[in-house]
Protein backbone atom coordinates (compact mmCIF):
# COMPACT_ATOMS: atom_id res chain seq x y z
CA UNK A 1 0.00 0.00 0.00
CA UNK A 2 1.42 3.36 -1.06
CA UNK A 3 1.43 6.78 1.23
CA UNK A 4 0.74 9.99 0.38
CA UNK A 5 3.33 12.97 1.92
CA UNK A 6 2.10 16.22 2.40
CA UNK A 7 4.70 18.30 4.45
CA UNK A 8 6.14 15.79 5.93
CA UNK A 9 2.75 14.10 7.44
CA UNK A 10 2.55 10.33 5.68
CA UNK A 11 -1.55 9.60 5.03
CA UNK A 12 -2.41 6.10 3.35
CA UNK A 13 -3.40 6.37 0.00
CA UNK A 14 -7.02 5.71 0.16
CA UNK A 15 -7.16 8.78 2.70
CA UNK A 16 -5.33 11.06 0.50
CA UNK A 17 -6.60 14.67 1.99
CA UNK A 18 -7.14 15.73 -2.10
CA UNK A 19 -9.12 12.83 -2.48
CA UNK A 20 -10.80 13.50 0.63
CA UNK A 21 -11.32 17.18 0.67
CA UNK A 22 -12.97 17.00 -3.02
CA UNK A 23 -15.31 14.39 -1.62
CA UNK A 24 -16.40 17.04 1.15
CA UNK A 25 -17.04 19.84 2.39
CA UNK A 26 -13.13 20.42 4.20
CA UNK A 27 -10.05 21.96 2.27
CA UNK A 28 -6.94 20.39 2.11
CA UNK A 29 -5.67 22.42 5.19
CA UNK A 30 -8.83 21.42 7.21
CA UNK A 31 -7.89 17.90 6.00
CA UNK A 32 -4.43 18.07 7.03
CA UNK A 33 -5.37 19.85 10.37
CA UNK A 34 -8.26 16.66 11.04
CA UNK A 35 -5.57 14.14 10.49
CA UNK A 36 -2.89 15.50 13.57
CA UNK A 37 -6.43 15.86 15.67
CA UNK A 38 -7.33 12.16 14.57
CA UNK A 39 -3.77 11.43 15.37
CA UNK A 40 -4.12 12.59 19.15
CA UNK A 41 -7.17 10.83 19.56
CA UNK A 42 -5.91 7.39 18.17
CA UNK A 43 -3.02 7.53 20.26
CA UNK A 44 -4.07 8.06 23.21
CA UNK A 45 -4.70 4.66 24.28
CA UNK A 46 -2.97 2.59 21.62
CA UNK A 47 -0.73 4.35 19.01
CA UNK A 48 -2.29 1.86 16.16
CA UNK A 49 -3.28 4.81 13.81
CA UNK A 50 -7.26 3.89 14.35
CA UNK A 51 -9.87 5.52 16.93
CA UNK A 52 -10.90 2.87 19.58
CA UNK A 53 -14.72 3.21 21.25
CA UNK A 54 -12.34 3.68 24.55
CA UNK A 55 -10.18 6.42 22.35
CA UNK A 56 -13.71 8.09 21.56
CA UNK A 57 -14.68 8.34 24.89
CA UNK A 58 -11.76 9.42 25.76
CA UNK A 59 -11.63 12.23 23.30
CA UNK A 60 -15.41 12.72 24.21
CA UNK A 61 -15.59 12.70 28.14
CA UNK A 62 -11.59 12.13 29.14
CA UNK A 63 -12.71 8.72 30.73
CA UNK A 64 -12.51 6.10 28.99
CA UNK A 65 -14.12 3.46 31.25
CA UNK A 66 -17.76 6.15 31.13
CA UNK A 67 -20.52 4.28 29.37
CA UNK A 68 -22.72 6.67 27.37
CA UNK A 69 -25.48 5.56 25.15
CA UNK A 70 -24.77 8.84 23.45
CA UNK A 71 -21.30 8.02 22.99
CA UNK A 72 -22.16 4.65 21.33
CA UNK A 73 -24.21 5.57 19.11
CA UNK A 74 -22.27 8.72 17.17
CA UNK A 75 -19.53 6.04 17.96
CA UNK A 76 -21.67 3.51 15.64
CA UNK A 77 -22.11 6.98 13.25
CA UNK A 78 -18.62 6.99 12.75
CA UNK A 79 -17.75 3.88 12.41
CA UNK A 80 -18.88 3.54 8.92
CA UNK A 81 -17.71 0.26 7.74
CA UNK A 82 -18.67 -1.82 11.26
CA UNK A 83 -14.93 -3.26 12.48
CA UNK A 84 -15.44 -1.47 16.08
CA UNK A 85 -12.71 1.38 14.94
CA UNK A 86 -12.44 4.01 13.07
CA UNK A 87 -9.80 5.21 10.50
CA UNK A 88 -9.41 8.52 9.13
CA UNK A 89 -11.52 8.81 6.16
CA UNK A 90 -14.32 7.66 8.22
CA UNK A 91 -13.01 10.13 10.97
CA UNK A 92 -13.31 13.03 7.92
CA UNK A 93 -17.02 11.77 6.39
CA UNK A 94 -18.56 11.55 9.40
CA UNK A 95 -17.49 14.70 10.49
CA UNK A 96 -18.55 15.86 7.23
CA UNK A 97 -21.96 15.26 7.85
CA UNK A 98 -22.30 18.37 10.77
CA UNK A 99 -20.61 20.57 8.36
CA UNK A 100 -22.40 23.93 7.74
CA UNK A 101 -21.82 23.75 4.39
CA UNK A 102 -22.72 20.07 4.03
CA UNK A 103 -25.68 19.38 1.49
CA UNK A 104 -29.20 18.78 3.16
CA UNK A 105 -29.22 15.26 1.25
CA UNK A 106 -25.77 14.52 3.61
CA UNK A 107 -27.68 15.30 6.59
CA UNK A 108 -30.44 13.22 5.90
CA UNK A 109 -29.20 10.23 4.25
CA UNK A 110 -29.85 7.61 6.64
CA UNK A 111 -33.26 6.01 8.41
CA UNK A 112 -33.77 6.10 12.40
CA UNK A 113 -35.40 2.95 14.22
CA UNK A 114 -37.56 2.92 17.27
CA UNK A 115 -35.06 1.75 19.50
CA UNK A 116 -32.25 4.36 17.64
CA UNK A 117 -34.97 7.33 18.97
CA UNK A 118 -35.55 5.09 22.61
CA UNK A 119 -32.37 5.28 22.67
CA UNK A 120 -31.45 9.05 21.98
CA UNK A 121 -34.40 9.78 24.09
CA UNK A 122 -32.97 8.02 27.03
CA UNK A 123 -29.38 9.05 26.36
CA UNK A 124 -30.15 13.11 25.88
CA UNK A 125 -32.36 12.72 29.45
CA UNK A 126 -29.54 11.00 31.44
CA UNK A 127 -27.45 13.77 29.80
CA UNK A 128 -29.75 16.28 30.94
CA UNK A 129 -30.44 14.17 34.44
CA UNK A 130 -34.05 14.93 33.83
CA UNK A 131 -35.83 11.79 35.55
CA UNK A 132 -39.40 11.28 33.94
CA UNK A 133 -41.65 8.35 33.81
CA UNK A 134 -41.51 5.14 31.39
CA UNK A 135 -45.23 5.74 30.66
CA UNK A 136 -44.17 9.28 29.55
CA UNK A 137 -40.48 8.35 27.26
CA UNK A 138 -42.90 5.34 25.47
CA UNK A 139 -45.53 9.03 24.83
CA UNK A 140 -42.74 10.79 23.70
CA UNK A 141 -41.58 8.00 21.44
CA UNK A 142 -44.40 7.61 20.50
CA UNK A 143 -45.51 10.83 19.62
CA UNK A 144 -42.12 11.27 17.66
CA UNK A 145 -42.81 7.92 14.91
CA UNK A 146 -46.30 9.43 14.75
CA UNK A 147 -45.26 12.68 13.61
CA UNK A 148 -41.98 11.35 11.64
CA UNK A 149 -43.03 7.89 10.71
CA UNK A 150 -46.24 8.24 8.52
CA UNK A 151 -46.33 4.84 7.15
CA UNK A 152 -45.66 3.29 10.80
CA UNK A 153 -43.69 0.78 9.54
CA UNK A 154 -41.39 1.37 12.72
CA UNK A 155 -38.33 3.43 10.93
CA UNK A 156 -37.97 6.53 9.82
CA UNK A 157 -36.55 6.05 6.22
CA UNK A 158 -34.86 9.26 4.29
CA UNK A 159 -37.83 10.21 2.30
CA UNK A 160 -40.18 10.83 6.05
CA UNK A 161 -36.97 12.16 7.53
CA UNK A 162 -37.07 14.78 4.73
CA UNK A 163 -40.44 15.42 4.97
CA UNK A 164 -40.30 15.87 9.09
CA UNK A 165 -36.76 17.78 8.74
CA UNK A 166 -39.07 20.16 6.46
CA UNK A 167 -41.87 20.68 9.10
CA UNK A 168 -38.86 21.21 11.66
CA UNK A 169 -35.96 22.99 10.22
CA UNK A 170 -34.52 23.76 13.68
CA UNK A 171 -33.31 19.65 13.61
CA UNK A 172 -31.09 20.45 10.81
CA UNK A 173 -29.29 22.63 13.19
CA UNK A 174 -28.86 19.43 16.05
CA UNK A 175 -26.79 18.01 13.20
CA UNK A 176 -24.40 21.44 12.21
CA UNK A 177 -21.01 22.33 14.24
CA UNK A 178 -20.68 25.99 13.00
CA UNK A 179 -16.46 25.77 14.14
CA UNK A 180 -16.23 22.76 11.50
CA UNK A 181 -16.03 25.49 8.80
CA UNK A 182 -13.22 27.13 10.21
CA UNK A 183 -11.53 23.82 11.82
CA UNK A 184 -8.02 25.71 10.87
CA UNK A 185 -8.46 28.61 12.79
CA UNK A 186 -9.81 26.60 15.87
CA UNK A 187 -6.67 24.55 15.97
CA UNK A 188 -4.39 27.12 14.79
CA UNK A 189 -1.46 24.72 16.03
CA UNK A 190 -2.84 22.32 13.37
CA UNK A 191 -2.19 25.18 10.47
CA UNK A 192 0.11 23.78 7.74
CA UNK A 193 0.16 26.39 4.52
CA UNK A 194 -0.08 23.00 2.55
CA UNK A 195 1.70 23.40 -0.68
CA UNK A 196 -1.76 22.52 -2.44
CA UNK A 197 -3.85 24.94 -3.16
CA UNK A 198 -7.98 24.66 -1.62
CA UNK A 199 -9.27 25.48 -4.87
CA UNK A 200 -7.60 22.42 -6.85
CA UNK A 201 -9.96 20.06 -4.86
CA UNK A 202 -13.08 21.84 -4.95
Amino acid sequence: MGCYHSRGRIFPEEEDPIILASETAFGVNDIEALFELFKSISGSVINDGLISKEEFQLAIFNNKTKENLFTSRVFVLFDVKRKGVIDFGDFVRALNVFHPNAPQEVKIDCFIERDDVKQMIDALLCEFEIKLSDDMIETIIQKTLLDADPNQDGKIDKFEWKNFVSQNPSLLKIMTLPYLRDITTIFPSFVFNSKVDDDIAT
